[in-house]
């Protein structure tokens, strides 16, 4: 099968198309036929060394998958069938024409969305649907255009909560809008503590959901409401911190937590698929659906150097997919 390599870590131009053995499902596997996989921010960092894969899982980039399936292995518990169209949450592998996973793991693709929107939910929209929020609760998204981002914003309103978020230009704003957010900040051109200050009435964010992490540790705390929740799930802003974080975190009772999806275990994934798929998963079917995967772009799998460099480029407004089986 045909797949993305890195065998020096770098640039986008480090992403390599070869030929690899493909891999056959183990015991209480299914090995999937990727029709679309989807990036994320942690594949940008893979692919620069910074961001290897748990032990034991694939070193081939991709975290995300929808396809159908291929080929059962033994020890199966549920009655999957081959061709039955499936997205998949991955520890890795997903940047090649057939990948293997647990069938714990797998979701069926809701029959109104194509392989490419189903590829744009389960990192993603996993990723987004760790954050417990409360009827009634200000959550402010950072990063509102990114595939976290979108989706966050149309979760925390299907829950009764009220999702505020910031982005860097009035078209990504503007496109959270219509997603639902209830108000958006151009934290280039404005600052974001008034906005959320003028909006919550200076009670602040009850929830800030943020992937950028260093640069922006002071605004956070700053619009953080008193036993308010700080979840941190990326550094692209840095990972240093200079100043009094822990005492302003401390006289607002704030909550920080971290939140990786890729390093937990099997058992974690599998708990939060099953729940995902009882909750949420009916949200994306229907006419009209209330819930939908925003899709910034596509490109072939010989294309993927492209589309590392749009995603580094910051100009993506949903998520980028690739297709492998039109390489």
């Amino acid at each position: 099968m045909q797949a993305v390599c890195v065998d020096v870590p770098g640039g986008p131009e480090n992403l390599l198309l070869r030929a690899v053995p493909r891999p056959p499902p183990k015991d209480g596997e299914v090995l999937i036929k990727v029709n679309a996989a989807a990036l994320n921010r942690a594949d940008l960092l893979q692919r620069r060394g910074l961001y290897p894969p748990p032990p034991g899982e694939s070193d081939i980039i991709g975290l995300e998958v929808a396809g159908t399936v291929d080929s059962l292995g033994p020890g199966l518990k549920r009655n999957w069938k081959l061709a039955d169209r499936v997205m998949a949450l991955l520890s890795g592998g997903g940047y090649a024409e057939y990948v293997s996973v647990p069938e714990e793991l797998l979701m069926p693709i809701p029959s109104n969305l194509t392989f490419s929107q189903a590829a744009a939910v389960p990192e993603a929209w996993l990723t987004a649907f760790q954050l417990l929020v409360k009827e009634g609760e200000v959550v402010l998204v950072h990063a509102a255009a990114s595939g976290v981002g979108t989706a966050a914003i149309q979760l925390v309103r299907l829950l009764g909560a009220v999702p505020i978020v910031t982005a860097g230009n009035q078209e990504k704003l503007q496109m959270a809008e219509k997603l639902g957010a209830s108000a958006g900040f151009n934290y280039k051109e404005e600052d974001f503590v008034q906005g959320v200050h003028d909006f919550t009435g200076g009670k602040g964010a009850n929830v800030i959901l943020d992937c950028i992490g260093g640069c922006n540790w002071e605004k956070n705390v700053n619009v953080l409401a008193v036993d308010g929740r700080w979840v941190l799930y990326g550094t692209m802003g840095g990972r240093s911190v200079n100043g009094d974080l822990l005492g302003k975190l401390l006289s607002k009772r704030g909550h920080l937590l971290g939140s990786l999806l890729r390093s937990r275990s099997l058992q974690y994934k599998s708990d939060l698929v099953a729940a995902f798929s009882q909750k949420v998963l009916p949200y994306f079917s229907g006419q009209p659906a209330l819930l939908r995967p925003v899709i910034d772009s596509t490109y072939k799998l010989q294309d993927i150097q492209d589309a590392h460099r749009h995603m580094e480029a910051n100009r993506n407004m949903g998520k980028i997919v690739i297709n492998p089986q039109s390489a």
